[in-house]
């Protein structure tokens, strides 16, 4: 039984706490709300946030600690992994003393605001006991599984165009840390770098990119389009925005043009969200794995730990490189040029 801690009680950490509990072998054994004590009751509907069909939730608290703060978590010998849920600025700093403390960690994206105190984890993580996988959960969302392993397979041609669309209206929750630019980096680091991520996922590092955006909350930028030079010639573009207007809700798309077919995301239709085209067939629903990217994330985790071996389909120096090409659509806005990354 893996044991964990989940750090950071707020629409993220409690999504991955309701994600747990459809993970086998996993026991939620403490959680530390810091700012937000958790619920003593284990009631957790006022955390509200932006995936369709949130339900309230209320956790069974029968055996789960409650702990005032990381330092009881960590000397804590039962736990076997931490669960990093808190703001941006916390996730570096709480992420070495759970590494030092030889706790295997999970921590939230994006892994710092900047990329220089990002790689201040790599010496930490090198020297540790313990695994350390970043939470960048779309490399396991089902229908971004599935664009990945037919890039790789090749059983539509190679890739000729890319489009990425994740956009929504601003936070409801966490206001205090999410509009604060400095800290949190907008909804260029916190939203749309899931895209950006992908996009090296699936294509490699970019070599440049090309933005525009704009901030309209937060200081930072709030809404943002880029082209990305990748490798293979494709043209690949993602947009991400925090700026819609109330009632627009959260959607995330793609259409991805292949030599011999086009797919087509969207969240809004459903169970019907993946479309597939193909010269002489009929456009048809594309079935995906059950669940959301968060459970196959979680499991994904929870079988590698179990067997002893370290996470690689997403790593520390993805998470570093993910952060670095969202700084260099930082400067590609201030500028208006092409930048290098």
């Amino acid at each position: 039984m893996l044991n964990v801690a989940i750090v950071g009680l707020g629409f993220m950490g409690v999504t991955h706490l309701r994600s747990y509990l459809q993970v086998p072998g996993v026991r939620i054994a403490a959680l530390c709300g810091g700012r937000r004590p958790p619920p003593a009751d284990g009631d957790f509907s006022g955390v509200t946030g932006n995936i369709p069909g949130w339900q309230p939730f209320k956790l069974e608290m029968a055996g789960v600690h409650i702990a005032r703060d990381l330092s009881e978590v960590l000397s804590d010998p039962s736990i076997d992994l931490v669960d990093l849920c808190v703001p941006t600025p916390a996730h570096v700093p709480l992420a070495v003393r759970a590494l030092r403390a030889g706790k295997h960690v999970l921590c939230e994206k994006p892994l710092a605001r900047t990329s220089a105190q990002a790689r201040e984890l790599v010496a930490a993580a090198a020297a540790a006991r313990g695994h350390f996988m970043p939470a960048m959960c779309l490399r396991f969302w089902p229908g971004w599984a599935w664009l990945r392993e037919a890039a790789t397979d090749g059983r539509y041609g190679a890739i000729r165009a890319a489009r990425f669309r994740r956009v929504g209206e601003p936070p409801a929750w966490g206001q205090e840390a999410y509009f604060d630019g400095n800290a949190s980096g907008g909804a260029l680091l916190d939203l749309h770098i899931h895209d950006t991520d992908f996009i090296q996922f699936l294509f490699g590092r970019p070599r440049s990119v090309f933005s525009q955006g704009f901030s309209q909350f937060s200081g930072a930028i709030d809404h943002v389009v880029t082209q990305y030079q990748v490798v293979s010639g494709a043209a690949v573009s993602a947009e991400g925005s925090w700026i819609m207007a109330p009632g627009h809700g959260f959607n995330m798309a793609y259409t991805v043009v292949f030599e011999r077919a086009t797919s087509d995301f969207d969240l809004s239709r459903g169970s019907e969200a993946l479309r597939l085209f193909e010269a002489g067939r009929p456009g048809r629903t594309v079935p995906l794995d059950p669940g959301d990217g968060y459970i196959q994330e979680l499991t994904y985790l929870a079988g590698c730990l179990r067997e002893g071996r370290a996470p690689d389909r997403v790593t520390l120096a993805d998470a570093v490189s993910a952060v670095e090409i969202c700084e260099a659509e930082e400067r590609s806005i201030r500028s208006g040029q092409v930048e290098l990354v």
